[in-house]
């Protein structure tokens, strides 16, 4: 399997948990379900961001460089951070559902961002071979974390 299918595979299963949070956030009405659930999608992310980070963006840094892109990715990794950062810290649930949707919108932005420049940009430059043995190395990590 290629690096790029593994990722969008993952991406997939990300979407759905995004379709879920924006149903299910606006109806909640307690502090402590809002936080476990952001607490959920951060540790997730987290992990897919790792992995995503070492095996596909690294390889590719010299072409985000050259069309101007590493910076946005960078933008909104940090939107998603502070944003998730936020709804630890939040004291009601208007606040902490605002700032979990807003997660959910910059995730939504960034993993589009990344189907639409990031895969085909790694399809384009990395090889066949090169692409599935990222895909193995995703597994290998995978089975570890």
């Amino acid at each position: 399997m290629k690096i790029t299918e593994a990722l969008q595979s993952e991406h997939f299963v990300f979407h759905n948990i995004f379709d879920y949070l924006e149903q299910t956030v606006p109806n909640l009405q307690n502090l402590v379900e809002i936080k476990c659930l952001a607490n959920l999608l951060e540790s997730i992310h987290e992990s897919h961001s790792r992995v995503e980070d070492s095996l596909i963006i690294e390889p590719l840094t010299h072409c985000l460089d050259n069309i101007a892109q590493a910076e946005n990715f960078e933008a909104e990794h940090k939107e998603i951070d502070e944003s998730l950062a936020g709804v630890a810290e939040a004291t009601t649930v208007e606040e902490a559902r605002h700032l979990l949707l807003r997660t959910v919108h910059w995730c939504r932005k960034h993993f589009d961002r990344e189907e639409r420049i990031i895969f085909p940009l790694a399809e384009e430059w990395l090889k066949d071979k090169n692409l599935t043995d990222l895909g193995e190395a995703w597994q290998r990590q995978r089975k570890t974390s």
